[in-house]
């Protein structure tokens, strides 16, 4: 599920860090609604997900509402990433959706490991290149794709998306209401667009 929704991972080889988590790391559990990460808080930790589900969620005070602007699946990583390693305030709350196995590291171990060596050093910097793309990606689609555009679109990257996520979850993400997202799921389902 992950691979086609974290674009930001493609061609990059994580099999050290996670080896690192789960060997250096501590398995939390964490039940449906538990932070892993609070807003303003330092973020301190990097999760390797065996299984479960994470949102990651910003406040917008004026609206008095929550907005989704990530996810986390299985089989991935989850912080507040490059704040994580800083120990830098975390600009968004982390929450598990689903019942989760994480592997808990500490971020200042993580950045030591990244800087043990310039591949591993390159392998930082391509990280975040690919988490720039990724959300630049999402923040011209905002502009350039109508609401059934950007519904259609992440329908394109990962369809399966529809069996992990409550609408609410994925209305929150696309920055549309769920009568929105009801009415495209009708309007696709009735070959209307």
């Amino acid at each position: 599920m992950g691979e086609t929704f974290n674009s930001y991972k493609a061609g990059i080889d994580l099999d050290f860090l996670r080896q690192y988590c789960t060997v250096n790391g501590r398995m939390h559990v964490m039940r449906c609604g538990d932070i892993f990460q609070q807003t303003g808080m330092a973020s301190l930790h990097i999760g390797y997900v065996e299984t479960g589900c994470f949102k990651y969620a910003v406040h917008n005070d004026a609206e008095g509402k929550d907005y989704i602007t990530g996810f986390a699946f299985s089989d991935e990583f989850v912080a507040d990433y490059p704040n994580c390693l800083y120990g830098k305030a975390s600009k968004v709350r982390i929450e598990s959706i689903t019942d989760s196995r994480v592997y808990i590291a500490d971020g200042a171990d993580v950045l030591s490991l990244f800087t043990e060596s310039a591949e591993r050093l390159s392998c930082g910097m391509r990280i975040m290149e690919g988490l720039f793309e990724q959300v630049y990606s999402c923040y011209i689609d905002s502009y350039r794709l109508n609401a059934h555009g950007r519904y259609a679109r992440l329908m394109e990257r990962c369809p399966q998306i529809v069996q992990q996520l409550s609408l609410k979850d994925i209305a929150s993400y696309l920055r549309l209401h769920p009568n929105t997202i009801s009415r495209i799921r009708h309007d696709i389902t009735f070959g209307r667009r």
